[in-house]
């Protein structure tokens, strides 16, 4: 399925499932509670017409929303709100991190396998898309690593008296890897999590044999706040700056559109009125990324981009932040796609398209889109459609996932609901 076709499909189903949620709302709007939340953003280094890039010692670790589950013999423990950058995260940041440090090359295996092992004492990660290797053990904050290898689903779990790394790209391809990770290590890690709050689908699966088995429920949904959204091109002079452009520049001016149109040195940017930044380049004096080669390594590209959208959005993405949802290359060429999330949940736009996209070809920056949108976390918490019923209308999708995020449709105010993919 190609990706209009997979947007499509997405906006139907979460259109199906929203429709069903405003019905409901007034039935179960005295099952929540109001509460709020807070983020944070850290500003990274940047001068000249070089991209920020987060090498060692100059910025954060990349970071990403993920999805984990800890299952022991008595129950299991799950969490839909994590970032790998989390307090929260850091046990299991751990043991990952001394998981993928130390595993073989791995073997093929099917993902029946994995779907086993997590019904036995187990740690389970899903990052939302698959990744690199070498992306996925940065967000573990170790190095190393096949690039070649992408990952959506990891798993750590005792098998045949050995502890394995299950890699699963989400689809076909899933490895077995053996660690020399102990059983004592995995039950440690185990340990340290209340269990007992959480199943998965293919708990259910006599139920719901039509969703996807990696589907995660919690007993108590969580508590998520509703967002306020607003377009955030507001110092556009800073915003020529790190893109590397003059803001005195003489060659700026509005089309008809009312579209801000800044052309420098074979360079174009284009400030649109709805908050989209876009960016080309077909000159020598081409916006760049730092790498040790003339074509930069996935996770180079990965940690340049990411902190020039970091730079970019520094003053004004409010309480989101960014995340790396796929990188791929041809030849030199390299292209990156990049969402919001807030608090570990993913926001999606309602038209499918991304939050950020990239496009390098060597270590240059040809093209750019980035939707600047600023999220801010109000007071009342978002009515979710309650599981029962949103299962209901997921089974009515083969092999749907079930999952929470926010959806931005263009207004004023932006709620997490369910979200059938």
């Amino acid at each position: 399925m190609n990706d209009k076709k997979r947007r499509r499909r997405d906006f139907i189903q979460n259109l199906s499932i929203a429709l069903l949620a405003v019905s409901a709302v007034l039935l179960f709007a005295k099952m929540y509670n109001l509460g709020g939340a807070v983020g944070d953003w850290q500003l990274l280094p940047y001068s000249g017409t070089q991209a920020p890039n987060s090498g060692t010692g100059q910025t954060a670790p990349l970071s990403a929303p993920v999805q984990a589950a800890v299952t022991g013999p008595y129950g299991r423990f799950g969490s839909v709100t994590l970032t790998t950058a989390d307090e929260d995260f850091s046990p299991l940041r751990s043991l990952l991190e001394q998981a993928l440090g130390s595993a073989d090359t791995g073997t093929p295996c099917g993902t029946e396998e994995f779907l086993e092992t997590l019904k036995g004492t187990s740690v389970y990660c899903d990052f939302f898309s698959p990744l690199p290797l070498t992306v996925l053990a940065e967000l573990m904050w170790t190095s190393g690593g096949d690039e070649a290898i992408y990952a959506r689903r990891l798993a750590v779990a005792e098998r045949e008296g050995r502890v394995v790394l299950y890699l699963w790209d989400g689809e076909e391809t899933c490895l077995r890897c053996d660690t020399a990770l102990t059983a004592e290590a995995l039950l440690d890690t185990v340990g340290r999590y209340e269990l007992g709050n959480a199943q998965f689908a293919l708990n259910v699966a006599a139920q719901y044999p039509m969703l996807d088995p990696c589907s995660l429920f919690l007993e108590e949904e969580p508590e998520l706040p509703v967002l306020s959204a607003a377009l955030s091109v507001s110092d556009t002079d800073r915003l020529l700056t790190v893109m590397g452009f003059n803001p005195n520049t003489q060659n700026r001016y509005p089309d008809a559109s009312g579209t801000q149109v800044i052309m420098e040195n074979g360079r174009t940017l284009r400030i649109y009125t709805d908050g989209t930044v876009t960016y080309l380049s077909g000159g020598d004096d081409a916006l760049s990324i730092s790498a040790d080669g003339e074509v930069p390594s996935l996770l180079e590209a990965s940690q340049g981009c990411g902190s020039l959208l970091n730079t970019l959005l520094a003053s004004s993405s409010g309480d989101a932040a960014i995340w790396l949802k796929d990188i791929r290359r041809s030849g030199t060429s390299t292209t990156l796609s990049f969402g919001y999330q807030v608090n570990g949940v993913p926001i999606r736009f309602s038209d499918g398209e991304l939050a950020a996209e990239i496009t390098l070809s060597g270590t240059a920056i040809t093209s750019m889109t980035l939707r600047m949108r600023q999220y801010t976390a109000q007071e009342g918490n978002a009515l979710l459609l309650p599981l029962r019923q949103a299962l209901a209308v997921a089974a009515r999708h083969p092999g749907t996932e079930l999952t929470i995020g926010y959806v931005d449709n263009s207004s004023d105010i932006v709620s997490a609901q369910w979200l059938a993919e």
